[in-house]
C-alpha cells in the first residue's frame, strides 16, 4: 500500500525513479526496509519526503519533528520553487559526484544534499519574515550537518556541495545556478563590516576544497578557485584563480567547471 501511495505522481520522473530505486535497494537489503519505506516511500512527492527528513534531522528538546514537520510542509506548499530547486539539486549531484550512483543516495545519505536542502526551508522563512525560525533552523543544520548558511544568502539551483563538512555561508553572500563547492569552503566577510560584505559566485563555478573567498567581491561565471586559495580580489569569469592571495592562472579549462569538476592545474600549452 506503502508502495503504490508513493507512485501517485507519475508526471514526476524524478520521484518515480527514486520510489522505483528505493523498492530495488529493499529488495537487495531487506533490513533497510523499515528506514526506506519512512523516508520514501510513505510519501506521496518528493516535497513530502524532504519535508519529513527535514523534522526528522533537525528534531531537538527546543522543537518537536511534528512542528518542524509542519513547517517545511508548508515551506514546500506555498513555494514550488522548492521542490523545482531540490530536483536540480538531486540531478547535479548524481552527474557530478563518481560516489553517487542512484537518486536515492543523496535523499538518504548525503549530508551536503540535505543541508541544502533545509538551507532552502530557512531561507523560506527569512523571506516570511519568520527570522527567529529561521535562525533556528540555521543553527540546527549547523549542528548536525557541519553546514553554516545564512538564512537571508541566496543560493541558486543546480548546487553540489561534495562531502560538506565545515561549509560556511554569510548573510550576504550570493551563489549562482549550477556551482560546485567541496568540503571546508567559506564565503565570508574580512572583518567586522556591515553591510553587503559577502561574495558573489557566478553561474557554473567551481570552488575546490578548503578555499576561502572573502569579502563583497565577485566571481565570474564558469570560473575555478583551486583548493586551498584565499581569493580577496574579483575574479574574471572563464578563468582559474590560485594561491595565497589567489590570482589568475589561466583559463577556466571547459565551459562548465562546475559540471566538469577537473581541478587539476595544467601548465601552459
Amino acid at each position: 500500500m506503502a508502495e503504490t501511495k508513493a507512485k501517485l505522481a507519475p508526471l514526476d520522473p524524478v520521484w518515480q525513479r527514486i520510489c522505483d530505486e528505493a523498492a530495488e535497494a529493499i529488495r537487495v537489503e531487506p533490513v533497510m526496509g523499515g528506514m526506506i519505506h519512512s523516508a520514501v516511500l510513505h510519501h506521496p512527492s518528493l516535497e513530502r519526503a524532504l519535508a519529513w527528513r527535514f523534522a526528522l534531522k533537525l528534531a531537538s528538546g527546543e522543537m518537536s519533528e511534528q512542528i518542524l514537520r509542519e513547517i517545511a510542509d508548508e515551506a514546500y506548499g506555498a513555494d514550488p520553487s522548492l521542490g523545482q530547486a531540490a530536483r536540480a539539486d538531486l540531478v547535479a549531484v548524481f552527474d557530478r559526484d563518481p560516489a553517487c550512483h542512484r537518486f536515492l543516495q543523496p535523499i538518504l545519505y548525503f549530508k551536503g544534499y540535505q543541508a541544502v536542502q533545509a538551507y532552502r526551508v530557512g531561507h523560506w522563512l527569512w523571506r516570511q519574515n519568520r527570522q527567529d525560525l529561521a535562525y533556528f533552523v540555521q543553527m540546527r543544520v549547523s549542528e548536525v550537518f557541519g553546514v553554516d548558511i545564512h538564512p537571508a544568502a541566496r543560493v541558486g539551483k543546480g548546487i553540489m556541495i561534495d562531502h560538506a563538512h565545515s561549509i560556511v555561508i554569510g548573510e550576504t553572500a550570493v551563489v549562482g545556478d549550477n556551482v560546485s563547492m567541496l568540503h571546508s569552503v567559506t564565503l565570508g566577510g574580512t572583518g567586522k563590516e556591515e553591510g553587503d560584505r559577502h561574495p558573489k559566485i557566478g553561474n557554473g563555478v567551481l570552488v575546490g576544497a578548503g578555499a576561502k573567498v572573502l569579502g563583497n567581491i565577485t566571481i565570474g561565471h564558469c570560473s575555478r578557485i583551486a583548493a586551498g586559495s584565499v581569493v580577496l580580489a574579483n575574479v574574471p569569469p572563464k578563468t582559474t584563480v590560485a594561491g595565497v592571495p589567489a590570482r589568475v592562472v589561466g583559463e577556466a579549462g571547459c565551459a562548465q567547471p562546475s559540471v566538469a569538476m577537473d581541478q587539476i592545474l595544467r601548465a601552459p600549452g
